[in-house]
């Protein structure tokens, strides 16, 4: 911990008519001899000179800034071996500050309840320090080779880019050859400009080009039988057919792309009943082997007819499950719970609509490549959306002015024979008319599913288990978080790209193996300097067990969202700290608190609460209220709200933690018995749409609340005194409505009968 700090007023950056020096001598004045230096500049960017001075001549182990958020002085006053904390006194304290009635703060000296904040943020600032030690790291060697899983467009492209960095590149390819389903492909989509055009793929120069490089070694006919360890040191075991051999890698880059969506959901619109409906898949593999000679030829892109008969399937299967059991059912609602077989169809039906972006732009290469074939051929693209993404909005309008080519929006509301044709008939079309079309061949969306959802792919020697985990959150994909994180799995070290992570097509796939490729290598050389990956990348701490009051409860190794502990037959947990990512899920799960982190502890945050000055009377000096943010979304969400001006309720003092799911039941017991009177715990979005950046922290911590409340009620205290909310990052403007409508329930709740004991 440290022993020495120096602590330092940035003047400009606080501003709100604080007294910074009475500030700065209410710091002297209670911790003497631990803040032997305390000072106010009027420009503290200016001054890093002399702190390193004070540092030197003090011999200081320890750094307090106060002034406006790290959020955005984060690369500012780094001293080697030196702890350096941050106070936000500018976005959370003086603009976020406003009177209680809800009026502005007055100009001219600072009110008594901004002061209060200030001073409380200042104290819990030294008292942070004082319970954090300089983190270490937990560095390995590094083994300077990626495996690439998958050898088809994305993987060879993934390949050639890991290659050109000088590292070396394992390929392990299922089938005999390599090329995935780009080898069905007669022409490409356009891959560079002008973009109007479709274009050879150049797959068999892209092969050779990888068969010809000394850095990849390629194994076809091979898969995945196992791969454990960690980033940096992962031991993968190929099953080949001469049998197994094990390689050392660093990093994955998972590229083995999709499978089609089973042909039953395609059913209701004719998909093996009548000949002449294929998918889109199949069509390109005909053109290319000759076996198409359709000159009248429709891609139906609404999939209305598929989808409805999936609902109707799942209404008559939980009717029928109502009928056998009326136990089942559901009294609120007073509908029966839809069979888990059927509900897999409901989710597995949502690939057609996923793969728009892919189906619309291919609906055009094959109309562009029966037009090609057939002179007067006719083709007809019936959609419901055309999604045609980035640069390829071009090759769209190229296809709508050719002759041949006609494009509606329609409602296919019928798919039949009609003699020796297909008649697709079309209702709500953009003529303002409903008609019917007679053609030869059909041609259905094909349903992208990532390989990842029915098979566990890559064999993970994991406590958790071989596949990735909570798949069915995004449906087979892979992403740990579409939004901030794209690439990154739930699993540290492996990086999805291509289809196995979302539909897309060429060339955003090859845009995504580089992507990849690149965080394969990032996640490689992080491990060899014992640092953290996304999203608290270069953090050096990693989590430390006392293993003498481990009572193998396993709680810590199966909360854990990244599977990055395993256990012995004991149930104690045996660390992984490159798999690791710092969110503290395991210290919050820990009912004998054995689990820290050097500059991240259960101690450290209950000091911190205690550190606030709790007023006894209710009545005239109000309540406060406690609220632990998450780093990620929440804590940023505070500060753009405070940066335009949006200020809430001076009773509250937030506290950032680097997770919901790090929070620790012990940390409501300590602000309760403190006094506070309410404790918000507010962090990322969780549910359909999960994007918690620790995949599972908000649900977990949504889970032990009720736990909590157990809890509370059994001490006599109201379990609505704790309250869990979900903000996404932009929604600053909502946070502070949601801070004053906490605040306000409290209030009319009364105090904590816990307060002045």
């Amino acid at each position: 911990m440290a022993t020495k700090i120096g602590v330092y007023f940035d003047q400009q950056n606080i501003g709100g008519g604080l007294d910074v020096q009475a500030l700065a001598d209410g710091v002297s004045k209670k911790w003497g001899d631990f803040a032997p230096v305390v000072k106010v500049y009027p420009v503290l960017a200016n001054a890093e000179a002399d702190i390193q001075a004070d540092i030197e001549a003090q011999g200081l182990d320890g750094v307090l800034v106060c002034g406006c958020s790290p959020r955005y002085d984060w690369n500012l006053y780094q001293f080697p071996g030196i702890q350096v904390e941050r106070v936000n006194l500018r976005e959370q304290c003086v603009l976020a500050y406003k009177n209680p009635d809800g009026s502005a703060a007055p100009a001219g000296a600072a009110p008594e309840l901004l002061v209060a904040m200030a001073q409380d943020y200042v104290n819990m600032g030294v008292v942070k320090l004082q319970k954090s030690t300089l983190p270490e790291g937990a560095a390995v060697e590094g083994v300077k080779r990626v495996l690439v899983l998958g050898g088809g467009w994305t993987g060879l492209h993934a390949a050639l880019e890991v290659a050109k960095t000088g590292y070396e590149v394992v390929i392990v390819e299922k089938s005999a050859t390599m090329g995935g389903h780009v080898q069905n492909i007669p022409t490409a989509t356009p891959l560079s400009a002008p973009w109007t055009e479709p274009q050879e793929s150049g797959l068999e120069a892209k092969i050779a080009q990888v068969k010809s490089n000394k850095l990849i070694t390629i194994y076809t006919s091979s898969t995945i039988a196992r791969l454990e360890g960690q980033p940096g040191e992962f031991t993968a075991t190929i099953a080949t057919a001469k049998g197994e051999e094990q390689v050392q890698v660093g990093a994955v880059v998972l590229s083995t792309g999709w499978t089609p969506l089973a042909g039953k959901y395609l059913e209701p619109m004719g998909y093996g009943k009548l000949p002449g409906v294929v998918t889109a898949g199949e069509f390109g593999k005909m053109l290319r082997e000759g076996k198409m000679d359709a000159k009248r030829v429709a891609f139906v892109l609404d999939t209305t007819l598929a989808e409805e008969a999936a609902k109707a399937q799942a209404a008559a299967a939980a009717e029928a499950a109502a009928e056998e059991k009326p136990e089942a059912a559901a009294p609120a609602e007073g509908e029966a719970e839809t069979p888990a077989f059927v509900k897999q169809d409901l989710e597995s039906i949502k690939h057609l609509g996923y793969s728009n972006s892919v189906s619309g732009v291919a609906a055009l290469r094959l109309a562009n490549a029966v037009c090609d074939k057939f002179d007067g051929a006719q083709v007809f693209i019936l959609y419901k959306d055309m999604v045609v993404q980035g640069l390829l909005e071009r090759y769209y309008k190229h296809a709508q002015n050719r002759l041949g080519i006609m494009m509606t929006k329609a409602d296919v509301t019928d798919i039949a024979r009609s003699g020796d044709a297909l008649k697709v008939s079309c209702a709500n079309t953009l003529l303002g008319m409903d008609f019917d079309v007679e053609v030869d061949m059909v041609v259905l969306p094909t349903g992208i599913v990532p390989t990842t959802a029915k098979d566990a792919v890559v064999q993970f020697a994991y406590r958790q288990g071989p596949d990735f985990p909570d798949l069915d959150l995004f449906d087979g994909f892979t992403d740990s978080n579409y939004i901030c994180f794209p690439y990154e799995t739930r699993r540290t070290g492996v990086y999805a790209a291509g289809c196995v992570r979302q539909p897309m097509t060429m060339d955003a796939c090859a845009e995504d193996a580089a992507g990849a490729a690149l965080k394969a290598i990032q996640c490689i050389e992080a491990a060899t300097r014992g640092v953290a990956v996304h999203p608290r990348s270069g953090d050096l701490s990693y989590p430390i067990f006392n293993f003498v009051r481990c009572t193998q409860c396993k709680r810590c190794t199966e909360e854990c969202p990244f599977g990055a502990l395993d256990d012995d037959e004991k149930g104690t947990p045996k660390p992984n700290p490159a798999r690791c990512r710092r969110c503290g899920t395991c210290f919050g799960a820990c009912p004998e608190r054995v689990i820290s982190f050097a500059n991240y502890n259960i101690d450290q945050i209950g000091s911190m609460i205690r550190e606030v000055v709790v007023p006894k009377d209710f009545q005239t000096e109000g309540p406060r209220i406690l609220i632990l943010a998450c780093e990620n979304d929440a804590y940023p969400a505070l500060d753009m709200a405070a940066m335009r001006r949006k200020s809430w309720s001076p009773y509250a003092r937030v506290i950032p933690v680097r997770c919901l799911g790090s929070v620790n039941a012990i940390w409501v017991s300590d602000a309760m018995s403190k006094g506070f009177d309410g404790v918000m715990l507010l962090g990322c979005k969780y549910g359909d749409d999960y994007q918690c950046h620790f995949v599972k922290g908000s649900e977990i911590c949504n889970r032990r609340k009720e736990n909590i409340a157990e809890t509370l009620n059994r001490l006599g205290v109201q379990p609505e005194r704790v309250e869990q909310l979900e903000v996404a990052i932009d929604e600053y403007d909502k946070v502070p409505d949601m801070i004053d409508g906490f605040v306000a329930r409290i209030v009319d709740m009364g105090p904590n009968p816990f307060k002045g004991m």
